[in-house]
């Protein structure tokens, strides 16, 4: 499993306590150094039949301060991918990604009915 987060964001610090109270073995890894590259992000989307807008940080102070939420409607699913593999901040955090399980976000409860 690898797990990507910023590790400063208290959602991501819950999340990566709640895995090690679980026992999962993962992999960690902070999105402020290693951003999701293009292709990535791109796999993740199509492997977890996710939308793009779901891998979007919206509550993020980058996403608001590019008005994002105006903007993405009218880039295609391209753009917005190529977007966010700019900048970490732009990603929504936690990710979770385990073979075909693709997460994003914590929710205790999401998480435990997949994993």
């Amino acid at each position: 499993m690898l797990f990507i987060c910023y590790p400063k964001c208290t959602t991501c610090r819950k999340a990566q306590k709640w895995l090690d109270e679980k026992g999962c073995a993962y992999t960690f890894r902070d999105i402020r150094q290693y951003n999701p590259t293009y292709e990535e992000l791109k796999r993740w989307v199509e492997k977890g039949g996710l939308p793009v807008r779901k891998f979007f940080n919206t509550s993020g102070v980058l996403y608001k301060s590019m008005d994002l939420k105006n903007k993405l409607e009218s880039m295609s699913e391209e753009e917005q991918l190529k977007l966010l593999s700019t900048d970490g901040m732009l990603v929504k955090r936690p990710l979770l990604v385990d073979g075909e399980t693709i997460l994003t976000g914590f929710n205790e409860k999401e998480w435990s009915g997949r994993l």
